[in-house]
């Protein structure tokens, strides 16, 4: 990251440091998070006082978390061998990608996973939710992505530099896009995604389960959001399925 220049370099280390151990659980970490959702939905009530219009609301959020997940189906479908892989012992970087959304943006799939938290963040309509794990999320993936960049620097040495000088960490740069070099595996997709995909359902029916309860006192399902769930678990399950008992979704060299 351009701005570590200015970040003494025992202090630039041990952020490198804490990074490398934050990225081997950064699958899991953020689920630590969670539990803030739910305190914040101790005071729920309907958005307007409108049970309508917070549905409205939780398909909004919803949509969010899903722009989250569209960011890294985009990322992970057109991801060469060798790279973006879900290794947790150690960095690993065949090569170096600079094409498709690595063309806009250095970190694609910490971008998405902000999304997907924000989508949840957002569910309570409160304000400090959202600004709270904005701030929580900065702190933690800011130390990861300063430990992958030092592996790709020393790695990858000036193609790393002048690709980070003209490319944002993690806001885009969509003037910059450049198209990718590596074709768009759906079954790449399926076989990654499928855990984030029922994560999101999951969350946001619990959210709603608990939140409807606190608003109207009483313990209900809302069987629409029920059938999101259902439907759901069942793309789950199938996909699960097709991962470990056959090898329809494996792609040769990635």
């Amino acid at each position: 990251m351009r701005g570590t220049a200015l970040i003494p370099m025992s202090l630039q280390r041990e952020f490198e440091k804490s990074g490398s151990w934050l990225f081997r659980y950064r699958s899991y970490l953020p689920l630590l998070i969670l539990p803030i959702f739910f305190l914040g939905l101790r005071r729920f009530s309907y958005l307007d006082q409108s049970h309508f219009v917070n549905e409205i609301w939780q398909v909004f959020c919803l949509a969010v978390s899903f722009l989250g997940l569209a960011v890294r189906i985009i990322t992970i479908g057109r991801v060469p061998f060798g790279t973006s892989g879900r290794n947790t012992r150690e960095q690993i970087a065949d090569t170096l990608n600079t094409t498709g959304i690595y063309s806009i943006v250095r970190h694609p799939l910490y971008l998405g996973n902000y999304l997907i938290m924000l989508g949840f963040a957002l569910w309570p309509h409160l304000w400090w939710l959202a600004v709270l794990m904005t701030c929580i999320y900065a702190l933690y993936y800011e130390r990861i992505m300063m430990a992958e960049e030092a592996f790709l620097r020393q790695r990858f040495g000036d193609t790393f530099e002048n690709w980070s000088a003209q490319t944002p960490a993690i806001i885009p740069r969509f003037r910059s896009w450049r198209p990718s070099l590596v074709s768009f595996s759906w079954r790449h997709v399926a076989q990654r995604e499928y855990n984030g995909f029922f994560l999101i359902i999951s969350v946001f029916f619990l959210l709603d389960l608990i939140g409807d309860s606190i608003a109207d006192r009483n313990f209900h399902v809302d069987y629409g959001w029920f059938g999101v769930f259902l439907t759901g678990f069942v793309i789950f399950a199938v996909l699960r399925t097709l991962k470990k008992r056959t090898r329809y979704l494996n792609v040769e060299g990635r």
